[in-house]
């Protein structure tokens, strides 16, 4: 299949950007690494190869971007009020560079946002705020409040909200999305959510879910027997969903 590695200067985040592009045609696939991942774990965890025929035949193209949550949203030395609004370039970096990019590359029309854990909390975020650019939203495994603590897993901003935290937060925000015109442009997608049974954020997956039946967003949650949050997984899961 093909593979191609890219590598530019970022203008929103100061600093150089890698990705790696799998295949040659198809529906665009926006994918976002796990928790302080990187542009090449979708690859090592076998997700690739998962896809490979899809890949091979023409109906995917993936676009496996790096991540900065070391110096956003999981970064312990960036004080709490600074995190979200990193973040925000790094959201620019998507929209301003990276999205273009992948027109460039390919016409198709489609866009796919997809992630993995952390990951998923990307896809689901960035589809809900720009929902002018994607037609469907596959999120595995996710983690859709980071706000408060859960289990083992820390809050991320310690203890500290505000507004950037509220836009960013899907469970928060969406409940009270209100405005016609996105709340049609969200009609239009597909939102196919998929958790384990024993994932410590299955309450949290709930909620969103439930939060999208209440706008009338198509979308589906699955749950999957036990933990479900490996790449083992992750390899059945994109498969079926994607």
């Amino acid at each position: 299949m093909q593979r191609e590695y890219h590598k530019w200067f970022s203008p929103r985040l100061n600093r150089d950007m890698e990705l790696l592009v799998f295949g040659h045609t198809g529906a665009r696939v926006l994918v976002f690494p796990t928790r302080r991942g990187r542009f090449f774990d979708f690859e090592d965890f076998g997700l690739v190869d998962a896809l490979a025929d899809k890949l091979e035949n023409g109906k995917l193209q993936l676009f496996c971007v790096d991540s900065i949550d070391a110096e956003s949203l999981y970064s312990k030395w960036v004080p709490p009020h600074e995190r979200v609004p990193r973040h925000l370039q790094f959201e620019k970096y998507i929209l301003e560079e990276v999205l273009p990019f992948t027109r460039c590359k390919n016409p198709q029309p489609f866009m796919i946002a997809l992630g993995c854990s952390f990951g998923a909390f990307h896809a689901v975020n960035i589809a809900l705020r720009h929902p002018e650019w994607f037609g469907k939203v596959v999120a595995l495994s996710g983690r859709y409040d980071l706000s408060v603590p859960v289990e083992s897993f820390r809050g991320l901003f310690d203890a500290y909200y505000d507004e950037t935290i509220y836009f960013n937060t899907p469970t928060h925000f969406l409940p009270n999305l209100h405005d016609e015109g996105t709340l049609a442009l969200l009609r239009r997608m597909h939102f196919l959510i998929a958790v384990g049974q024993e994932d410590p954020f299955l309450e949290n997956n709930r909620e969103l879910s439930t939060s999208l039946g209440e706008k009338q967003i198509p979308h589906d949650l699955y749950i999957w027997e036990g933990r479900a949050h490996q790449a083992e997984y992750w390899q059945q899961m994109v498969k079926v969903y994607l």
